[in-house]
């Protein structure tokens, strides 16, 4: 890459940097979003399924990609060229996704175990006899993959075949992001922020974006000079581009989830022990029975890897339990520019070494 003031740039050099930041800042952007095809399977409340249309042969069990509470469901197909959907459905993976859609105040009464009983499960059932019975692979980004791993510690009878997440966090004693929130929490039994969660029927949209932001703010504060560093590379603009379309497009979080992750998941850290207490039973992840991994991202600061690894110590009775760490922050890991050779990869080594 050329320094910043060479003069050795040619005119021509210039120009295509000025056409560049030109398309990127007032022309409209730079990066192709548009989403790869599917069709509605099943439209239930917060609940779509989408089944991507095939571009080859399928020859692997369907895969069915959960999402994060917070996050539009675009995160897995973030722009073309850099889409884990598009992945695996080129690599003849039959491909779903379940979709919450936008969570408003009348959302406020939903909790994790809506997600985990009334969203994920039903949805697993529905791909698997979509593909004549077979069992399902899931793949979650962050709580996506939280969700995913209690819906098949909850329902052993689901057709569940493998379970991997990305970026999912298990042990929050562990992230020091978190201490003055704990703090908070233990001198006020987390009546004080679990009373504002209340009062707002959850975190509104306006403000998990920017929250989002604040866990890379070095990284927005430097944005300026950073595009006009990379003025030349039109691919990495069109990812900025990609990247900030998630950002500035983030979800509400439904009231009770967000107190339950508070109360139970930030302060009484349960899944660090494995056991998590559901409103009518207690979910032991002791008695998840299938192959798990979880990739962690080097440089996530909101779930480091200490925190995601942590799984690895709760999961007795999986036979393959997989703890990898890939390049990226908490997105980057996920959706960078380099995941289709890291993470994605990983996945789908550990996927097909369990394609029965």
């Amino acid at each position: 890459m050329s320094s910043i003031f060479d003069p050795r740039r040619t005119l021509e050099q210039r120009r295509q940097a000025v056409a560049n930041l030109y398309d990127f800042l007032v022309k409209g952007g730079i990066a192709d979003t548009t989403r790869m095809p599917s069709d509605v399977i099943d439209d239930g409340h917060k609940a779509t399924l989408h089944r991507y249309h095939p571009t080859t042969e399928a020859t692997a069990l369907p895969v069915l990609m959960v999402p994060p509470l917070g996050s539009q469901a675009t995160c897995f197909d973030l722009r073309r060229g850099c889409s884990m959907t598009e992945h695996f459905v080129d690599g003849g993976r039959p491909t779903y996704l379940v979709d919450y859609g936008a969570m408003t105040f009348e959302d406020k009464d939903l909790g994790l175990e809506f997600f985990v009983n009334d969203v994920v499960a039903p949805a697993v059932r529905k791909v698997s006899a979509d593909n004549g019975g077979q069992p399902v692979n899931l793949v979650g980004w962050c709580m996506g993959g939280l969700i995913a791993l209690m819906a098949t510690a909850a329902h052993a009878d689901l057709p569940i075949n493998a379970v991997a997440m990305v970026a999912s966090p298990f042990d929050l004693s562990k992230n020091p992001m978190l201490a003055p929130v704990r703090l908070i929490g233990k001198y006020t039994d987390g009546t004080l922020v679990g009373g504002a969660f209340k009062a707002m029927g959850g975190v509104p949209a306006r403000i998990v974006g920017p929250a989002f932001k604040l866990t890379a703010i070095a990284t927005y504060a430097k944005k300026p000079l950073t595009l006009f560093k990379y003025r030349d590379d039109r691919e990495f603009l069109a990812h900025i581009e990609a990247v900030d379309g998630l950002m500035n497009n983030m979800l509400a979080y439904p009231g009770r989830a967000t107190l339950q992750a508070y109360q139970r998941l930030a302060l009484k850290n349960e899944l660090a022990t494995g056991t998590i207490q559901g409103p009518n039973k207690v979910v032991h992840l002791a008695d998840i029975t299938v192959p798990v991994m979880n990739v962690a991202g080097g440089s996530d600061v909101l779930v480091p890897v200490a925190v995601a690894h942590q799984v690895g110590e709760l999961l007795p009775n999986s036979p393959d339990v997989r703890l990898e760490t890939a390049p990226g922050g908490h997105l980057g890991v996920l959706a960078g520019s380099s995941a289709r050779t890291t993470t994605w990869a990983l996945i789908d080594d550990f996927l097909d070494s369990h394609a029965g």
